[in-house]
């Protein structure tokens, strides 16, 4: 398992995840498809053309779902119960077909669920850059994760 237990995290922690990726035109047609959102800034090559863009613009939703997931394999994947939100979520630079995507992640805060024993809430500041060092999207997310399960050397 490559996620981290509720116990292994701590505030201030620093993740540079190695996974980055290439996002395509086909990426935010499926994308924009999937979630019917039929904003011809996202999906139509003419529209954007007349834009201050000039081409699409990537769904911001898609650079969102995608900067999180980057960050999974290092930090919640097996050990991840839920996620509880996302907050102050921004795209200070557009993300275009052909950006290739990196995360940085930051630990924030912690603390015991008090409602749930054996699990604890972790919250994470992702940062997705673009190939250029621009960053393109932060979002602050609170995680509800697993504790250590008793009896393990995990550790």
């Amino acid at each position: 398992m490559a996620g981290l237990w509720f116990e292994q995290f701590s505030v201030g922690q620093r993740f540079v995840h190695e996974v980055r990726r290439t996002v395509t035109d086909t990426d935010n047609i499926l994308f924009s498809a999937l979630t019917h959102n039929p904003a011809a800034i996202h999906i139509d090559h003419d529209y954007a053309a007349t834009t201050e863009f000039g081409r699409p613009l990537m769904n911001s939703l898609f650079t969102l779902g995608l900067v999180i997931g980057l960050s999974v394999q290092d930090t919640t994947f097996g050990t991840t119960v839920a996620n509880l939100g996302m907050s102050e979520t921004s795209f200070p630079k557009p993300v275009f077909a052909g950006d290739t995507i990196r995360v940085e992640t930051e630990v924030t805060a912690l603390r015991p669920s008090a409602s749930r024993p054996g699990q604890g809430v972790v919250t994470f500041q992702h940062v997705g850059l673009n190939q250029r060092g621009e960053t393109v999207c932060r979002t602050l997310r609170a995680a509800l994760m697993m504790a250590k399960p008793a009896g393990t050397g995990a550790g």
